[in-house]
C-alpha cells in the first residue's frame, strides 16, 4: 500500500466502535493512539482508578509558565521567572524542560496527565494503563533532552523524579550471576536521582568514584541509556559501560531485573540504546572505582592577531594534544571561536598542580615565543585539589569558589549545586545543533594540518567545541572494552573527541512575557551550524553522532547514532515492545510512527 492510503486508513480507524480491538501486529494498516476528546479517551472513573493504584500521585500538570499566562504581573509569575535559570527548579516541575525548545523542531508542552512515580509499582501501573488505554506515554526523569523526548502534548507523563534512593555495596553480584561475576564495589541508584546526588554519596561521602555525567543536574537513568560521558570518561569510559544491573519495566508491564546473566540482549540495549524507547528504568547498579588522589583544571583563552596566526595556533594545539593530552589523565574541552580565539577549559585526574603544570609547559613556552601573534588571557589557571573535594558543595562554598552555583530556594538540599559553566544551557532555546566523532587518525602527523584547517574553516561559520572526554581514543583498554559491550555507536571507540557545533539564545518557554520573534536570526544561526558541520564532515565523512547531543533533523539518524548496532537494537525493540508503547523522536523503532508518535502505520 502507498503511504497516502495508510494515512487514510489511520483516519478511518479513529471512528471504529469502542470495543473494536486494534493491533498493529494483527495486520491492521495503522494503529492510532487516543487524544483528549476522542471517544476512547479514558473516562473520569478510569482516571480515578489509576489514581488509586498510584496512591493519589496522578495530576493534571500545568504549563511551566501557567502563572504568567493567568496573571503576568502576579507574585506567582514573578516567583517562576526568578527560578527559570535554576536547573533544579525546572526539574522539579512536571512540565519543566531543561531547554526551552528548538527552532522549527519542538516546543515544550504539558502532558494531559502525569503520574509522579514513587516506586516500581507506580511505574508498572502507569505502563499498563497507557498500554491498555492506547495512550501516548512520555517518560521523564531529569528532563534534559535536547530532542524534546521527555514531553509531548496530549500524553500521559510517567515521571520518575521522586525516585531518588542511593545505596552503596562493597561486594555486589548481579542477580543470577553467582559464580559468573566477580564481586565488586558498586552503587544502586533509583531512576529519578541526579548525578549530583550520586557524586555526593559516592565521592564526597564514601571516597569512591562512579562514572556519570559532567552536568550535575542530568538524570542518572537518561544518561546511562544514551551512553553517557563525564569529565573523566577518558579514564573510566562511558557511564553505560559501568552498568552492572538494571531494573526495568517493559511494554508488557513486567518488572524485570536484567544483567549479563538475565535478559542479556535487553541489558545490552539499555546501555546506550537511547532513553524512552525500550522500557522504563526504575533502578540501576553501577560499578564504582578507587577515587584518584586529585582532580584538577586548566582554564585560559588565547587570542590570535591574524587569521594566519590563528591557523598556526590551532595546528600547534592539535599537535600538543596528540602528543601530551590524548591519554587517561585529560578531559573536557576547547572552543575554537570565529574571533580567532582558543578557549581552553580542560580537567585532569590523578595529577597534582605541579604535575599538571609541567604537562602544559611546552605549549605555553611555544606561545611565549610569539608574543606579537598570540595574547594569553590574564584569567588563566592550572590547579588541582583532593578528588574527594571535587563535588563537595560546602567545601567549595567555604573557600569562596565561583565555579558552582547553588540552588537558592529555601527548601533546597545544601548539596544541590551546578557548574557555573553549564549555566548557559539552562532554559536555552536552540537554533541549531550538531555533533560528530572525529577519528584519532586525524591526530597523526600527516593529518594534523588538514584537521586544523577544517577546524578553522568551520569556526568561520560558528564556534566549534572539541569535547575530548566524549571520544575514547587514548583511554585504557578496560574502559574501551566496557564501552564496546554497549549499544553506543562504535565510532566512539576510535574518536579522540566529539565535535559539537551549536547556537541558540536564552529561554523562550511558551507563555514567557515579552518574547519577540527571532525567526530570521534563528534561521541564519541554524544555517551557520550546518555549514560549520559540513567543513568537519569533509574530513570525517563516516563519523557518527552522539544521540543525546545531535541534530534533531538528522535524516540518517539510525546510522549516525548507533552505526552497525542498529539492527540488533531494533530486534530487541521488537521483542520487548512489539506494540511500540515507548516512542521518542529518532528513537529505536520510531521510523514506524508519525512524527508525533500517535499513528503507527504497517510496513509497506
Amino acid at each position: 500500500m502507498r503511504r497516502r492510503q495508510l494515512l487514510k486508513s489511520a483516519l478511518a480507524l479513529s471512528v471504529l466502535p469502542a470495543g473494536y480491538a486494534l493491533s498493529a501486529r494483527a495486520g491492521n494498516d495503522a494503529f492510532r493512539r487516543v487524544r483528549p476528546g476522542d471517544p476512547r479517551w479514558p473516562s473520569r472513573a478510569e482516571w480515578d482508578a489509576l489514581a488509586r493504584q498510584v496512591d493519589g500521585q496522578l495530576s493534571v500538570p500545568p504549563a511551566l509558565l501557567a502563572a504568567c499566562e493567568r496573571v503576568p504581573d502576579g507574585a506567582a509569575c514573578r516567583e517562576t521567572l526568578r527560578h527559570l535559570r535554576n536547573p533544579y527548579y525546572l526539574g522539579d516541575q512536571a512540565s519543566g524542560t531543561q531547554v526551552s525548545g528548538w527552532f522549527g523542531a519542538w516546543t515544550p508542552a504539558a502532558s494531559a496527565y502525569a503520574v509522579s512515580c514513587h516506586s516500581s509499582a507506580d511505574v508498572v501501573a502507569t505502563v499498563n494503563f497507557a498500554r491498555e488505554k492506547r495512550l501516548r506515554l512520555v517518560v521523564k526523569g531529569g528532563g534534559h533532552s535536547y530532542q524534546g523526548t521527555s514531553n509531548a502534548a496530549d500524553s500521559l507523563l510517567l515521571w520518575t523524579r521522586p525516585m531518588r534512593g542511593i545505596a552503596l555495596h562493597e561486594r555486589f553480584v548481579g542477580t543470577g550471576c553467582a559464580g559468573a561475576m566477580r564481586p565488586c564495589a558498586a552503587v544502586t541508584v533509583d531512576a529519578g536521582a541526579m548525578w549530583m546526588d550520586v557524586y555526593d554519596a559516592v565521592s564526597t561521602q564514601a571516597g569512591r568514584y562512579v562514572q556519570g555525567g559532567g552536568c550535575a543536574t542530568v538524570g542518572v537513568a537518561g544518561l546511562i541509556q544514551s551512553g553517557g560521558f563525564g569529565s573523566f570518561s577518558k579514564r573510566y569510559g562511558t557511564a553505560a559501560g559501568g552498568l552492572l544491573e538494571a531494573e526495568v519495566v517493559t511494554g508488557d508491564g513486567v518488572l524485570r531485573t536484567v544483567n549479563r546473566c538475565s535478559d542479556p540482549d535487553l541489558f545490552w540495549a539499555l546501555k546506550g540504546g537511547g532513553g524512552g524507547s525500550l522500557g522504563v528504568l526504575t533502578k540501576l547498579t553501577l560499578r564504582t572505582h578507587v577515587l584518584p588522589g586529585f582532580f584538577g583544571s586548566v582554564e585560559c583563552t588565547i587570542k590570535s592577531a591574524t587569521d594566519a596566526a590563528f591557523r598556526r595556533l590551532v595546528e600547534r594545539f592539535v599537535g600538543f594534544y596528540a602528543e601530551s593530552l590524548c591519554n587517561p589523565h585529560w578531559g573536557e574541552s576547547v572552543l575554537i571561536r570565529g574571533n580567532n580565539s582558543l578557549a581552553i577549559s580542560m580537567v585532569c585526574q590523578d595529577l597534582n598542580t605541579a604535575e599538571a603544570t609541567q604537562v602544559w609547559h611546552p605549549f605555553f613556552d611555544w606561545l611565549s615565543d610569539y608574543p606579537q601573534e598570540h595574547v594569553l588571557s590574564e584569567e588563566q589557571s592550572i590547579a588541582s585539589w583532593p578528588a574527594r573535594d571535587w563535588w563537595d558543595a560546602q567545601a567549595r562554598r567555604q573557600r569562596g569558589s565561583t565555579s558552582m552555583t547553588f540552588d537558592d530556594r529555601p527548601d533546597a538540599a545544601p548539596t544541590h549545586v551546578w557548574w557555573a559553566g553549564d549555566q548557559e544551557q539552562v532554559g536555552a532555546f536552540l537554533h541549531g545543533y550538531d555533533s560528530l566523532w572525529l577519528p584519532a587518525a586525524l591526530l597523526t602527523r600527516p593529518e594534523r594540518a588538514r584537521l586544523a584547517g577544517a577546524l578553522v574553516a568551520a569556526s568561520r561559520h560558528a564556534d566549534v567545541g572539541l569535547h575530548f572526554n566524549k571520544g575514547l581514543a587514548g583511554a585504557p583498554a578496560e574502559a574501551i572494552a566496557a564501552a564496546r559491550d554497549t549499544a553506543t555507536n562504535p565510532s566512539v571507540l576510535r574518536a579522540f573527541a566529539l565535535a559539537i557545533v551549536a547556537t541558540g539564545e536564552g529561554p523562550r518557554y511558551p507563555g514567557l512575557p515579552g518574547l519577540a520573534p527571532t525567526d530570521a536570526s534563528a534561521r541564519r544561526n541554524a544555517l551557520a551550524v550546518e555549514k560549520a558541520t559540513e567543513e568537519l564532515r569533509a574530513i570525517a565523512p563516516s563519523a557518527g553522532s552522539y544521540v543525546s547531543e545531535s541534530n534533531f533533523f538528522n535524516r540518517a539518524w539510525q546510522r549516525a547514532f548507533w552505526g552497525s548496532h542498529y539492527a540488533r537494537l531494533l530486534a530487541v525493540k521488537q521483542r520487548y515492545d512489539p506494540e511500540g508503547l515507548f516512542f521518542v523522536h529518532h528513537g529505536v523503532g520510531s521510523e514506524d510512527w508519525s512524527d508525533d508518535g500517535f499513528v503507527r502505520a504497517a510496513q509497506v
